[in-house]
């Protein structure tokens, strides 16, 4: 633990709040001012009222403010939502407020698309270098074969190569490429020519020059504005910031632009539930406007606009994925804490532990799905 880790935990204050909470937790395998990695070291006595008015959010913004620590924050989410808190957590009025948000405003429109970039995306490419590992991949890995993050990163983005079939001087669409990882694998080792887009000014400049020499076109662009034909399109770690409302216009758009002999692979956590919603700290301070889709709302989106061939889930794989980028933040941080302050560190570590947790928990997934315009035969997709 470090020194931070090691302050005194506050005595807990004998209020109904604290009861409660303890109530909540009980059975969990979390204590209050436990002796164990996962338990919760509470720090200030109004913790407790702020946990219970405002769920994961108030829980998210006291661990920022320092009010409470944890030396595994990671175990802590997937006990907790083993035991059914994850649901519980999200209070009546936030629920009320985001489906009406989604009902009534299409969180994701064009206007609103470039919000998730300069909010999280455009934070410093400085802090993602050293989260990352050498291929700048910002979404699951594959560890079917790996031993660390580099090798699982690399793994992942052939195995999207080999499902997608490239041959040399195949026209390939990137939708949300991020720092030009895909664009960089498929134009280097698969020869093809590679257009790919993203809402973020910092990526597009980095995947600009990490791309430069090589068949591929970096563009700031909404997907909703594309045009043109391409042989294969890869959309890796985007689908989250596109919104129910919008899923339909995305497999439209993908459809019209995939030539008829075409492939499309869609890489994407997914959630359990159909049920429209975000949790409220994630979408403050992370991923502003993302939502999860499920199997259903993929299906029904995609249902007579593409073939689906095939669905993977690794969604376990994730777990691993964030352990390691936590691991890279924490071992790197020195080099960078001048740019950021204390908060920001800490947004970040609660971010990677609780999302770590939850597909620890098999909460969420994460799913690669290949489609076709069902024209050219038998499909079979490699493992």
């Amino acid at each position: 633990m470090t020194s931070e880790q090691r302050i005194a935990p506050l005595a807990l204050p004998d209020t109904r709040a604290r009861r409660v909470v303890e109530d909540l937790l009980k059975d969990s395998g979390v204590t209050l001012n436990g002796s164990q990695p996962w338990d919760l070291q509470v720090l200030h006595p109004d913790f407790f009222p702020r946990v219970l008015q405002q769920g994961t959010l108030g829980l998210g913004e006291a661990y920022m403010d320092g009010w409470w620590e944890c030396e595994r924050i990671d175990q802590l989410a997937h006990k907790l939502l083993l035991h059914g808190l994850g649901e519980r957590a999200h209070t009546p009025s936030e629920r009320l407020m985001y489906r009406l948000q989604a009902g009534f405003f299409n969180l994701q429109s064009k206007t609103r698309a470039y919000i998730v970039g300069e909010a999280h995306y455009d934070l410093g490419n400085d802090l993602f270098e050293r989260m990352l590992d050498p291929t700048m991949c910002y979404s699951c890995g594959y560890w079917k074969e790996a031993s660390n993050l580099h090798e699982a990163q690399v793994a992942k983005l052939d195995l999207a190569a080999r499902k997608l079939q490239i041959e040399p001087g195949m026209k390939i669409l990137d939708i949300g490429c991020g720092w030009g990882s895909f664009a960089e694998h498929a134009a280097r080792h698969y020869g093809a020519e590679v257009t790919g887009i993203t809402i973020s000014k910092e990526q597009a400049a980095l995947a600009r020059e990490r791309c430069k020499n090589l068949p591929v076109d970096i563009q700031l662009a909404d997907y909703r504005d594309l045009e043109g034909r391409f042989d294969r399109i890869v959309s890796i770690g985007m689908f989250e910031h596109v919104g129910h409302r919008n899923y339909r216009t995305y497999f439209d758009t993908a459809a019209g632009l995939l030539d008829e002999d075409g492939l499309f692979l869609l890489h994407t956590i997914g959630s359990n539930s159909s049920e429209i919603s975000a949790d409220p700290w994630i979408n403050k301070y992370i991923f502003p406007n993302g939502t999860l889709p499920s199997v259903k709302h993929i299906a029904q989106a995609s249902e007579g606009r593409l073939l689906m061939e095939d669905w993977q889930n690794f969604g376990a794989d994730y777990d691993r994925t964030l352990m390691a980028w936590l691991g890279n933040f924490d071992a790197h941080w020195h080099e960078i804490a001048a740019n950021y302050n204390e908060r920001t560190r800490r947004m970040f570590r609660y971010y990677l532990s609780v999302c770590a947790g939850a597909f620890r928990a098999r909460d969420i997934q994460l799913w690669q799905v290949v489609y076709s315009k069902g024209r050219s035969g038998r499909y079979d997709a490699p493992r």
